[in-house]
């Protein structure tokens, strides 16, 4: 079948028959890729690559088959390690472990081992796999390092300016790995990745220099977060020097309680402080809360107070209960009892909407992701939807045609089918969850 037949199949599908297509399409990539990586390992074993003008397989895989780079790379390690333990194919082909797991697992496997660390990664992310490995194979604490990255070197410049940059000093014309740029680098041992990856000697052939364009902050690769051991993380990051000078007046100004200086545990009490306020702000938590009686709410445009019944107004001690309840993150349930777990961008959304006369109530406010609270509107409203100046009237897909009373009651039935919800009658969907 065509892919062009595929897909326009699919815009016919109705919803059910459409995750069921997914699925299905998901299962055979699963196959084929097995499949790929069975054949590769015996093409590699042949030097079949290299008969056909190759210096590795990866080469191959980029250049004949036409993957990119990750792909090319992920699937070169798992024929590999294919080659030596069959056993995992079985278990990519279920989608019991994936390409990722197996590339992180492949240093570690031995004769000995691998069945044990084929079982425990099944079914793990790349986050958990790593912690398991940190578990197994602990790694010592990172170095604290604070560097000065090289400032970038103009990638387009003309042949007689790089030429005078190639008989310039060093102090003139390219940069040193140890000038001043205004970015950090903390708490990763980037000798080896950083400075290495540039062509430099390291630390004790003398600074290296920089041959290569670094990358800008807008393209630097986003932080990296590796479990070196059990409770112990590397992180590393790149920031501004007024990061760096705020991170040096900290160490300072702490010195009575972290004698040693330790920017880990500096971070760990700022984020700390962070937080609290954030929480503080966000869900009105606080050790003292006021009674509900006396929660007065907050000022409209004639700077009177909003009364606390108010039903686009969630009182405080409302805020703090959805938190606790929900945990602080999206409550949305799908048909499969499936909860969402995200936590950022996350909204009260309003169970029962404003306009059908819902409350802000503790068991009609839920937490939401955006998406969630974005999609359970639509449903509700429709995608088509517009408010009038007020809020007094809705037009929408579920009520067009229809204005006061009619259009609350046909949005009343919408919300009765607990098609917003995403869950299904044998769901309690109310549960409060476990703390």
């Amino acid at each position: 079948m065509s892919m062009m037949l595929e897909t326009s199949m699919a815009i016919t599908l109705s919803d059910d028959d459409l995750e069921a297509a997914v699925v299905r399409l998901a299962r055979s990539e699963r196959e084929a890729t097995s499949a790929l990586i069975a054949h590769l390992g015996e093409l590699h074993a042949r030097r079949l690559d290299v008969r056909a003008g190759f210096a590795s397989l990866f080469t191959y895989c980029t250049t004949v088959l036409r993957l990119s780079e990750h792909e090319a790379y992920d699937r070169m390690k798992a024929a590999k390690v294919a080659r030596r333990y069959p056993e995992v194919l079985p278990l990519l082909e279920a989608g019991r472990v994936n390409l990722t797991t197996i590339r992180l697992l492949a240093p570690h496997l031995t004769r000995a081992n691998q069945a044990e660390l084929f079982a425990q990664a099944v079914g793990k992310n790349k986050r958990q796999v790593q912690e398991l490995l940190a578990r197994r194979f602990p790694m010592p604490d990172a170095p604290v390092s604070i560097r000065k990255l090289p400032r970038p070197v103009v990638a387009a410049a003309s042949p007689a300016a790089n030429a005078e940059r190639t008989e310039a000093p060093v102090s003139e014309g390219v940069v040193s790995a140890a000038e001043v740029t205004g970015q950090l680098v903390s708490s990763s041992d980037i000798s080896s990745t950083s400075l290495a990856g540039a062509g430099g000697e390291g630390e004790e052939g003398g600074p290296p220099l920089v041959a290569r364009t670094r990358p800008t902050p807008a393209s630097s690769p986003r932080p990296l977060v590796q479990p070196l051991a059990p409770d112990r993380y590397r992180i590393h990051f790149t920031g501004s020097e007024r990061l760096c000078d705020k991170l040096e007046l900290a160490r300072d100004l702490l010195r009575h309680a972290v004698p040693s200086g330790d920017p880990a545990e500096i971070i760990e009490r700022a984020l700390d402080e962070l937080i609290a306020r954030a929480v503080k702000a966000r869900y009105a938590s606080t050790p003292r809360p006021r009674p509900p009686a006396a929660v007065v709410g907050p000022r409209n445009e004639s700077s009177r107070p909003v009364p606390a019944d108010e039903p686009r107004y969630i009182p405080a001690h409302v805020k703090r209960a959805v938190y606790i309840r929900d945990g602080g993150r999206c409550a949305y349930i799908g048909p499969g009892s499936h909860r969402c777990a995200e936590r950022a961008l996350v909204e009260f959304h309003h169970v029962a909407p404003y306009v059908t006369g819902g409350r802000a109530t503790v068991a009609n406010i839920e937490l939401r992701c955006r998406a969630h609270n974005a999609y359970e509107a639509e449903a509700f409203f429709g995608p088509a939807r517009s408010h009038v100046p007020g809020d007094t009237e809705i037009t929408s897909a579920a009520t067009t045609g229809r204005t006061g009373a009619e259009a609350t009651d046909a949005a009343a039935v919408s919300a009765a089918t607990r098609f917003r919800s995403g869950t299904n009658p044998s769901v309690d969907w109310r549960t409060p969850l476990r703390m």
